[in-house]
């Protein structure tokens, strides 16, 4: 299975690595470095990298890269799942997931990389379980560590690891029993000029955060579940009743977890919160250009439409603009023709708009297209595709 973990920096430096079956010599890293220089950005390397004698599997989060080496063919996507979960359980036993956090506890990180895998196949993942293996590390601890010469490693066999449900641990007590889903949904979309939408798309995800006594056992439904796309389970859920009634049934992990993730095509069913007005123009024979754009609310159920920025790529021919915004600040590169306007909070009484004129080259000719505006908002407790609401949530607790 898996070999060898790196772990790499934006600058190109290995600074963790770790080796299971056998050591693998860094070289094996030179054929991923040039797969990064080839990519004009991070995120455009190739998740999957084959060498003469090995794989190089990675994945990208955090401004970090997690390098995977493999010898056998393997399906890519069960090792990229699995250095997803690491970079989640780092990410939540320090805070943060960023090389300076993971120099700092290098060896609870050691500790946590050996139980996650067992001779290169995943072992324990969940972040229960780790948490009773290797307690997460908090200053008391770390002197107490430091004063005594002892480890994070705990004393007993994780309760949980053994049974048929190994991401709960048994003997839960809580004083309040609560239970809380976040529905969180990242719309794509594309409109012309007139308002059309011409695709959406929408990815979206449920946070649990569950604080139940005992063994509970949940049950939860949906108004419309079988427009939901691509979904992804946690392994806590019934994956059979899925199918067969489109209900959720579960034994929930303790604390945080992700319950599902999904997608959704249909896009009728996308309405689309915001809209914006422009009047964008380029004269002939003229070194002058007029820029004005407007961003508002529209079916966001009286919500508050926050984090509003707006980007263009100008056409080559803009040396300059000389904008005045109504609200917030904006920034244009003459470099990179990268006009950026950071909006904020929308104010439905007062929109917030942009104006002005723009500079042209001398003698350029006139750009045969308008440029494109992309939007970047977001809206608390608001769901885009109103089918994925909870429809109704049933906790029986043993």
């Amino acid at each position: 299975m898996i070999h060898s973990l790196f772990l790499i920096n934006s600058s190109g430096d290995i600074f963790l690595e770790k080796h299971w079956k056998s050591v693998v010599s860094r070289s094996v890293c030179d054929y991923f470095f040039e797969a990064q220089e080839r990519a004009t950005e991070a995120e455009n390397v190739p998740p999957v990298i084959p060498t003469p004698h090995h794989y190089l599997l990675s994945v990208y989060r955090h401004k970090i890269f997690f390098v995977a080496v493999i010898q056998t063919e393997v399906p890519p996507l069960f090792v990229i799942e699995f250095l997803h979960r690491v970079v989640d359980t780092f990410q939540d036993y320090f805070g943060v997931c960023s090389e300076p956090v993971i120099k700092d506890n290098v060896v609870v990180v050691y500790e946590v990389l050996e139980e996650m895998l067992d001779n290169g196949f995943p072992l324990a993942t969940e972040s229960n379980i780790l948490k009773e293996l290797i307690k997460p590390p908090t200053i008391l601890r770390t002197v107490v560590n430091t004063i005594t010469g002892s480890t994070n490693v705990g004393d007993q066999l994780p309760t949980g690891q053994l049974s048929v449900v190994p991401w709960r641990r048994t003997g839960v007590k809580y004083t309040n029993n609560e239970a809380y889903f976040d529905v969180i949904e990242e719309i794509d979309a594309i409109i012309d000029k007139s308002g059309s939408t011409i695709t959406a798309e929408i990815q979206g995800v449920i946070d649990a955060c569950v604080k139940l006594t005992g063994m509970p056992d949940l049950t939860l439904s949906f108004m419309n579940p079988r427009l939901l796309d691509d979904v992804s389970f946690h392994p806590c859920v019934r994956f059979k009743r899925w199918e067969s009634e489109r209900i959720l049934s579960f034994i929930p992990p303790d604390g945080n977890f992700r319950l599902l993730s999904y997608h959704v095509s249909a896009q009728n069913l996308v309405a689309i919160p915001v809209y914006v007005k422009h009047n964008i123009s380029f004269r002939d024979s003229s070194s002058l250009g007029r820029f004005e754009i407007t961003v508002g609310p529209k079916q966001t159920m009286g919500k508050t439409i926050e984090g509003v920025i707006v980007t263009s790529q100008m056409p080559k021919g803009v040396l300059n603009m000389s904008l005045t915004p109504s609200q917030g600040t904006h920034t244009f590169d003459p470099v990179t023709k990268m006009l950026s306007w950071d909006v904020g909070k929308i104010n439905p009484q007062k929109l917030p708009s942009l104006k002005g004129t723009m500079s042209l080259q001398a003698g350029a000719s006139k750009p045969d297209e308008n440029p494109t505006i992309n939007l970047h908002f977001k809206i608390q407790q608001l769901a885009i595709s109103e089918y994925t609401t909870i429809n109704k949530a049933i906790f029986k607790t043993t």
